[in-house]
């Protein structure tokens, strides 16, 4: 594209984008609805909310609710007890609603963009997604919307949302990666990644740069969602330390061919990372500023009157 992107080529590109990635989207992202997916979710859930409330809630709507490791997991935990999954892309709820039915659970789907939400005004106790804001063009109509759904004294919690020092922060460990990735191959006996034997960008990559509208600040969140009649706004930071590692690891791990990185190399992978998040949750996260790390976490409520 020569300028920046519509609203209207962002919402396909969206549509096209998480279409590709739904069939190996869980796989990808070691995504678990079990008790360790379960505890994730809930962690995430609370230090967004504080000492706000953090349910259960009697009807809960996921914005870009993808495959459903967020949704999925608080329904099945019982956080959730009336799930509306909604998402722009139908293979994202495909995947979904299968897993839905595999776990047992009831869900109600929505194909639907997040400025026009088909659903009455005060329909939902909790309005909630993970990494979709930062997809969202319009995020002043959006928090709009969401108010509009929201009951009186419902609230809102969204996490997962890359900050933008952060996001930039994480540049240093994937280019350090890249220089590495040969003598790191070399050690784990790994060739390099192909696809049809050239080394080419797929489609999916491609998409990626035109989906990622947004990287925030605190005060970017806090602004959309003070403007859209919402109060008690409250962002939080997440992951450093581990998301370092983990982009470290990930930069490498994409330069080669998948089934060749030794079982081994993902378990220190996996262990370490959650060490790490240990280690962020209880030495960097208490004592930062939220702007400095990788993710971002905002809650917010609707006035009662």
């Amino acid at each position: 594209m020569g300028g920046p992107a519509s609203g209207e080529e962002i919402h396909d590109a969206n549509v096209r984008y998480h279409d590709l990635a739904a069939a190996n989207y869980d796989a990808k992202w070691g995504i678990d609805y079990g008790g360790r997916g379960q505890a994730q979710v809930l962690g995430k859930l609370r230090k967004a909310l504080g000492t706000r409330a953090s349910g259960p809630f009697a009807r809960g709507l996921e914005i870009g609710a993808g495959t459903g490791y967020f949704g999925l997991n608080l329904a099945r935990s019982g956080t959730v007890r009336g799930y509306v999954a909604s998402d722009v892309s139908p293979g994202m709820l495909d995947r979904l609603s299968a897993s839905a039915l595999r776990l047992g659970l009831e869900v109600e789907t929505a194909c639907c963009d997040a400025i026009a939400l088909p659903f009455e005004d005060g329909s939902f106790d909790i309005v909630f997604g993970h990494a979709v804001l930062h997809h969202l063009p319009d995020l002043e109509r959006s928090f709009a919307e969401l108010r509009r759904v929201l009951r009186p004294g419902g609230t809102i919690a969204f996490c997962g949302e890359p900050s933008r020092y952060g996001d930039r922060l994480m540049e240093l460990p994937k280019r350090a990666a890249f220089r590495a990735a040969p003598a790191w191959r070399a050690l784990v006996r790994a060739s390099a990644a192909e696809r049809n034997g050239h080394h080419v960008v797929p489609e999916e990559d491609e998409l990626e740069r035109v989906v990622d509208v947004h990287a925030f600040t605190p005060r970017d969140l806090t602004r959309a969602a003070r403007a859209a009649g919402l109060d008690r706004v409250r962002v939080r930071g997440e992951e450093l330390a581990a998301s370092l590692f983990g982009w470290t690891n990930r930069a490498l791990e994409a330069t080669a061919e998948p089934s060749e990185v030794p079982w081994l190399w993902h378990q220190y992978a996996y262990r370490g990372y959650l060490g790490l998040q240990a280690v962020d949750r209880a030495v960097l996260e208490p004592c930062l500023p939220a702007a400095l790390f990788y993710n971002l976490l905002v809650s917010a409520r609707k006035p009662v009157a």
